[in-house]
């Protein structure tokens, strides 16, 4: 009998990483998730896997994000020297996403090297370097949606299309075991089906088993159009009040759609801003990224005139300029109102964001818009949280522009989309939820018995079931 065990996003939201075992020898690893969040949490990124690296047949990463695929290069530097299968364009974001988390690894090393230095504490090692990133990048192995292929011995891939970010998939597996065969799908990261860009995630009908995700197990998102027309009204406000906006943003995904919606409103002319700032360089490659499977992207694009679909996502707002050197980035301040600036990191936690919260946060006719969630222990959440006064760049800044959280930008499934997507799968299989918080897991395991008569486990830890 083939076995699954949970290893990670197990009544937690990262660290994704399951591991299965047929009983004709064949070991497949689905999902090898960076821990983030609390410092404790991250320093679980070091312990070593349970298993060995070097027996693996197989590798499935779902997405291109770090909580789903950003120990890759650990796994690498400690022998796995097999295939990494991954869509088509998640084998492209790969590059970008794990190649930056490198340099940041790196980074930090050095820097906390410095003050070990300084306390004659010995020094550490990066989690992974730029050498260990670059091999496993070489193990790529992409493949197209719908194209069912034996991964190891009696092991059978395809992916579908979850309409998360760009590439992200609904993985799905057949395992042939001794004659039995059996069916196991896991949501990878499912859509919000308001999303512009992508497709509303693919559904299935038959399995055996279902790992599902229950991020947002808890709760709907807001109206997509509620938060359009705060969106607007905000920018409008800041025109008014002569300042600037400020927009922390993730590289991949949202910072696309906020670029998608805000070429709608310029072309709508409910854009009184002439000058939006994309000061990201990851967000500027994520952009070519995007544009080079503009065909994965839903075909309403529309945001020039006569235009049904366009190509570069550049093109979606003509009065976008990226800035990718520190020079042009330094630039931006200079200018004191009718700006819009999109920069990371998403949760302010560094990067260019916080260079232009120097010049702008202290203002009082500046906005700062959060388009989405910020995690406890963030410089983002403090603010949210009403903070008067941040730290930042060794000074203490005070907290004088007008502060809005968004909350219709969420890239997850809310519980109602979840609890849809699940419905149709005939019969009722097996059903885990991982990737989720305690609370929210136990409130769609509730929901999925009212509404749909269905008994959901949330397995623990380390737990192995038989397929």
């Amino acid at each position: 009998m083939a076995l699954l065990s949970f290893l990670g996003a197990i009544q937690q939201v990262t660290g994704s990483c399951y591991l299965i075992e047929s009983r004709d020898g064949a070991r497949v690893l689905l999902e090898c998730g960076m821990r983030q969040g609390r410092r404790e949490e991250e320093e679980g990124n070091r312990a070593p896997f349970a298993f060995d690296p070097r027996t693996l047949d197989a590798v499935i990463i779902s997405h291109a994000h770090l909580d789903h695929s950003g120990l890759l290069p650990k796994l690498v530097a400690e022998g796995y020297r097999g295939p990494i299968f991954a869509s088509e364009a998640s084998c492209a974001l790969l590059e970008l996403m794990l190649l930056d988390a490198a340099h940041l690894q790196e980074k930090d090393a050095e820097w906390e090297n410095k003050w070990r230095a300084r306390q004659a504490k010995p020094a550490i090692s990066p989690l992974y370097t730029s050498r260990d990133t670059e091999q496993a990048l070489k193990q790529r192995r992409p493949i197209a949606y719908g194209q069912r292929c034996e991964v190891a011995k009696g092991v059978w891939l395809t992916l579908h299309d979850a309409g998360h970010i760009l590439g992200s998939a609904i993985v799905e597996i057949e395992v042939e075991d001794h004659h039995l065969h059996r069916h196991l799908v896991f949501s990878g990261d499912l859509g919000n089906s308001c999303s512009p860009l992508m497709h509303d995630p693919a559904t299935l009908q038959r399995a055996d088993v279902v790992l599902m995700e229950s991020t947002y197990g808890d709760r709907d998102h807001r109206c997509n159009d509620d938060t359009l027309e705060e969106l607007a009204d905000i920018l409008q406000q800041a025109y008014r009040d002569g300042g600037n906006v400020l927009i922390p943003s993730f590289a991949v995904g949202r910072t696309q759609d906020l670029i998608y919606h805000l070429g709608r409103f310029h072309q709508q002319g409910r854009l009184p801003q002439q000058a939006v700032f994309l000061d990201s360089p990851m967000a500027i490659r994520a952009n070519a990224i995007y544009s080079r499977f503009h065909d994965q992207i839903a075909e309403h694009i529309d945001a020039r005139p006569g235009k049904r679909h366009v190509g570069r996502v550049e093109d979606w707002l003509p009065v976008l300029r990226c800035t990718e050197t520190p020079e042009q980035s330094m630039a931006i301040n200079r200018i004191k109102s009718g700006a819009i600036i999109i920069a990371g990191s998403g949760m302010c936690t560094g990067g260019r964001i916080v260079h232009h919260f120097k010049h702008n946060l202290w203002r009082s006719e500046c906005h700062l818009v959060f388009p989405g969630f910020q995690a406890k222990g963030t410089l983002g959440r403090a603010i949210v949280d009403g903070a008067e006064t941040v730290k930042l760049l060794h000074q203490r800044i005070a907290v004088k522009a007008k502060v809005h959280t968004l909350g219709g930008f969420s890239a997850h499934a809310g519980q109602s989309q979840l609890l849809e997507w699940v419905s149709h799968f005939e019969h009722h299989p097996e059903l885990y939820l991982v990737h989720g918080e305690i609370e929210k897991m136990q409130a769609l395991q509730s929901a999925l018995h009212e509404r749909l008569n269905w008994i959901a486990n949330i397995p623990e830890p380390g737990e192995q079931i038989a397929l």
